[in-house]
This record gives structure tokens, C-alpha cells and sequence, in this order.
């Protein structure tokens, strides 16, 4: 359950069966990266990224053939599916006819209004939602010149604007992102925005880098907006294996005590006493528990003497040095056994625990 915090109230809409807004819990998006006219690869992507939490999928549609895919994609995947489509109106029609669950547009590049009003009619006839995506690059030259280039200002009016125009046509299923590539612009045009208009808002920051660049820029631009109490989805955008969008977003909620999914996972930062391999340790019980859902607090210490009692907080966790390991529970050791069994005794221990707290 998500606790209650004070979050903006926003109009509920819903993408497939997934209410976004409204008070409902934040939801976790990502996007796969193959060919979407592969119905294979992307299928077996969306089933990786379903297991990792993520509750709403987003394909390019870049052309045809991918729209004609999304009917054969749905029938292998069990979460929503959103098309993004950019500069062809005719390929947000033909993935809303081929049963998509949304669709994302920035109306600014889309073409003319004719085109729009078929995509709107489209989606109007099958209850999908929209969301209206603006993008700090793709602003519109009017703005671009009215504010001296990209601005939180001119992004929100660019927003607006949309709004409006899709208000005009009687449609208001609409959920909206206003992402820029650096923080600061990105969370000055939510903010505003969020002041001046009920529509439930899509969280991110655009083309954020490789790992370590994307994790720091997204995990400050969404944080901040959610910590404000801003924000009913998001998608931490990398340059990675979209698996990894999925845990570092969880982990985002995690800190701000949103939303919990899966063991919480602390570990010493290793220094001069440490005599075991943790860096691999670490890596092999997080790949093993990325699917877990059990809410558990597990440690992995690199020190046998300090290790438990810097962890007493954890409900179990494990420690090793000098060929020894152990395994405690918090900050007693209730079990010593070979080292290199520490990864295998751990990951027992989480069954073992998991299942317990499944049957009470």
C-alpha cells in the first residue's frame, strides 16, 4: 500500500486498467528498445520489465509495420501498452486501431489540425487516454522566439496551448509530460505547470545519459517533484537496459517512502578491513532478488566484528572475513558458516522469511 502523502490531487484518467491521478499510486513506466515490428524481442522485453515492477510499457512507432505488430505484442504481455508516436497522425490512428492502450503525441509536431482531430476521434471512439509529451528540443518556433529560445515558461504555454486545442475537440483523457535534458528547466516547467492546471502529470527527465549521469539527474528532477508532492507517473529514462529504468524508479520511491517493492538492500562502502569480494557479492544478490517483491531489509557487510551492529537495524543480513561467514539477524549472529556460502546462505534466509511473512 502507498502511504498517504500530500499529493496534489489530480483528474484521474486510466491507460488500460491502470488509474494514473486522482490519488492513486504512483506508477512506474518504461520503454522498451528493440525493433517494436520484432514481436518476439519486444514481448520478451516487456515480460523482463513487467517482472522488474514496471506497470505501463511504452513502443516507437516509427512506422507502419510497427503499429501492425501492437496487436500481436498485446496478445503476449499483460501490462498496458502505450504507442509513441511522432510527425505522422496517420500512425497514431493506425496503433490506436491496432488496440493500443494509449498514446503518446506532442501535438506541436504532429502535423496539421485535421490530423490531430483524426487521432483525437480515434482515441475518443476507444477510450484511450493521451498524453501530450513536450520536449524542451522540439519547442514551437513561435515560442522559441517569444521567450529567446527554451524556457520553463515557454514550455508550459506549449503545454497549455495543447491542452487547449485538445479541450476544443471535447477530448480530456489527457496526461502531460514537460521534460527538458537538465534539471533545473525541467523542474521549474513542472512546477508551473502543475500551479496552473489538474491534469495528472507524467514525471522524467529527457535524453538523461548513460547510467551514473541519468541515475543523479533523474533521481533529483523526478525526487524533488515528488517530494513536493508533484507527480502521478514517471519513466527514468537511461541509456541501459530499460530493466534498469524500472529498479533505479523504485528505488526513487523507495527513499521517499512512496512506494515499497522488494528487499531494501543496504552495504558498507568496503574499506581496509574488508576481506571478502563484496562488490560481487552484491551484484549477485541484487540480480537474483530483482523480481522480489518481498518487503524485507537485508544487509551485506564486509566485516565480520563491525558489520552486525552497523546493521541491527536490518532484519537479516550477512557478513564475512578470513575464510568465516555469518549470517544475522538484527545485529545477532545466529549462524557461521564457510564463506564462500554467503551469497546461498542469504538468499535461503529471504526465502525463508519471505515465505513466512507471506503466511501471516
Amino acid at each position: 500500500m502507498e502511504p498517504c502523502l500530500d499529493r496534489k490531487t489530480t483528474r484521474q484518467i486510466f491507460v488500460g486498467d491502470v488509474p494514473i491521478g486522482g490519488g492513486a499510486p504512483v506508477s512506474v513506466q518504461s520503454m522498451t528498445n528493440t525493433f517494436t515490428d520484432d514481436v518476439a524481442a519486444t514481448a520478451a522485453q516487456i515480460h523482463r520489465l513487467t517482472a522488474a515492477g514496471c506497470e505501463i510499457v511504452r513502443v516507437a512507432v516509427p512506422d507502419m509495420a510497427a503499429a501492425a505488430a501492437v496487436p500481436d505484442i498485446q496478445k503476449e504481455i499483460d501490462i498496458p501498452l502505450i504507442a509513441d508516436i511522432h510527425f505522422d497522425h496517420r500512425l497514431a490512428v493506425a496503433a490506436a486501431e491496432a488496440g493500443a492502450d494509449g498514446l503518446r503525441i506532442n501535438p506541436g509536431n504532429i502535423g496539421k489540425v485535421e490530423g490531430l482531430r483524426r487521432v483525437i476521434d480515434a482515441a475518443g471512439q476507444r477510450g484511450l487516454a493521451i498524453r501530450i509529451g513536450v520536449n524542451a528540443g522540439s519547442l514551437e518556433k513561435d515560442l522559441l522566439k517569444k521567450y529567446n529560445g527554451v524556457t520553463a515558461q515557454g514550455m508550459v504555454e506549449s503545454a497549455l496551448r495543447n491542452i487547449d486545442l485538445l479541450a476544443s475537440m471535447n477530448f480530456h483523457d489527457v496526461k502531460i509530460s514537460i521534460k527538458a535534458s537538465d534539471v533545473g528547466r525541467t523542474l521549474a516547467a513542472y512546477r508551473l505547470l502543475s500551479r496552473q492546471c489538474d491534469l495528472p502529470l507524467h514525471l522524467g527527465v529527457t535524453e538523461a545519459g548513460g547510467l551514473y549521469a541519468g541515475i543523479v539527474k533523474s533521481s533529483l528532477g523526478i525526487g524533488m517533484l515528488l517530494a513536493e508532492g508533484i507527480g502521478d507517473t514517471f519513466r527514468v529514462s537511461l541509456t541501459r537496459d530499460p530493466v534498469e529504468e524500472v529498479r533505479v524508479a523504485y528505488e526513487i520511491l523507495r527513499a521517499l517512502d512512496i512506494r515499497r517493492r522488494g528487499p531494501e538492500i543496504i552495504s558498507c562502502p568496503t574499506c581496509g578491513r574488508c576481506r571478502i569480494d563484496l562488490f560481487r557479492i552484491m551484484e549477485e544478490v541484487e540480480a537474483a532478488l530483482l523480481t522480489s517483491t518481498a518487503d524485507i531489509k537485508l544487509a551485506i557487510m564486509g566485516c565480520v566484528v563491525n558489520g552486525p551492529g552497523e546493521a541491527r537495524e536490518a532484519d537479516i543480513g550477512i557478513a564475512g572475513g578470513d575464510g568465516t561467514g555469518i549470517l544475522f539477524k538484527k545485529g545477532k549472529v545466529v549462524k557461521k558458516f564457510p564463506q564462500e556460502q554467503l551469497v546461498s546462505v542469504l538468499l535461503e534466509a529471504v526465502a525463508t522469511l519471505s515465505s513466512e511473512s507471506t503466511k501471516h
